[in-house]
């Protein structure tokens, strides 16, 4: 981040007030995020034609933000995007926004869009790509009080956009099958949907990645899925606790006769699912090892390997 841009975000700093609800990085400025916005003709909302990648600030600490700007400069490669900033830049970007709204539990979302072309131009080599930036309050798919039920998911009747289409371990903004999976899950009375792919194989949810658990044993979706940041943790608390845990072809059916199942995303962790289709999984009740890993995530929060803390004053 520039000097002048450091000077112009702390200059607003006085009434910290101001970035109660959040901060953003807008156009080499530091704003509060209900003044956020950018430009109608950028490609990122016209087209979206944009990555972006999301870490948490939990307690104070961003938790494994190194994973997180990695997965963004992989995206951003992948789409052939420049970043007008170096990782040191974009760290202490994230980290002024944070330091700005005074936030202790936060989400951290770091974007860049194709941005604007030449006048009359349609070739993506022409836009000046852009950079963006914002933190708010931390956001739950599954708050903790809700976690204690488990949730209800629905396997959706639509498919997720195939992998030979947009690449799923390329974060992006292309919802519109997530969101049609959300509204028909909503319809059949529950709270979120796992779509599944040509071949019935479930694959991921709006903004998380899918576990089934059978005989104590794993299996996660092997391919058409985010690389999560949470996944990844995930299989990592597995081999440590000595939790058989396989990549690989999971079929609806396979999910709906689970003895348990749960989600994994940077907005909740490990959350339970407890009910799919309208039936319960096991004895209807967050599964032993749903719960072991999930207090194994959180208290993996407080490793500093994967803590970077804020200072606020």
């Amino acid at each position: 981040m520039g000097a002048d841009a450091m000077k112009r975000g702390t200059s607003r700093s006085g009434d910290r007030g101001a970035y109660a609800e959040g901060a953003a990085f807008v156009e080499g400025e530091f704003v509060p995020v209900d003044e956020a916005r950018i430009p109608i003709l950028d490609w990122g909302f016209l087209r979206s034609d944009a990555t972006y990648d999301v870490a948490h600030v939990w307690r104070g600490s961003f938790f494994r933000l190194e994973d997180h700007l990695d997965r963004f400069e992989r995206g951003v490669a992948k789409l052939r995007l420049r970043l007008p900033f170096g990782r040191d830049r974009i760290r202490e970007i994230l980290v002024e926004c944070v330091r700005l709204s005074g936030l202790r539990d936060a989400y951290a979302e770091v974007i860049c869009t194709r941005g604007i072309p030449k006048p009359g131009s349609r070739d993506p080599r022409d836009c000046e790509n852009r950079f963006y930036a914002f933190v708010v309050p931390f956001v739950w798919i599954s708050t903790p009080d809700k976690q204690t039920q488990g949730l209800h998911a629905t396997i959706s009747r639509v498919e997720r956009i195939p992998p030979g289409s947009v690449d799923p371990t390329v974060k992006n903004y292309h919802w519109l099958d997530l969101q049609a999976g959300l509204l028909d899950a909503y319809d059949r009375g529950g709270e979120t949907a796992i779509l599944v792919d040509e071949n019935d194989n479930v694959v991921e949810g709006p903004g998380f990645n899918v576990f089934a658990v059978k005989d104590g044993a794993i299996a996660t979706p092997d391919g058409g899925v985010l690389e999560g940041v949470t996944r990844r943790t995930v299989m990592e608390l597995a081999a440590d606790l000595n939790v058989r845990l396989e990549r690989r072809p999971v079929p609806a059916e396979e999910l709906r006769r689970a003895d348990e199942a749960f989600v994994t995303s940077t907005a909740g962790g490990v959350m339970p699912v407890t009910a799919v289709d309208g039936s319960p999984l096991g004895d209807g009740r967050p599964g032993p090892v749903t719960l072991r890993l999930r207090g194994a995530y959180w208290g993996l929060h407080e490793d500093p390997r994967f803590s970077l803390p804020v200072r606020y004053d």
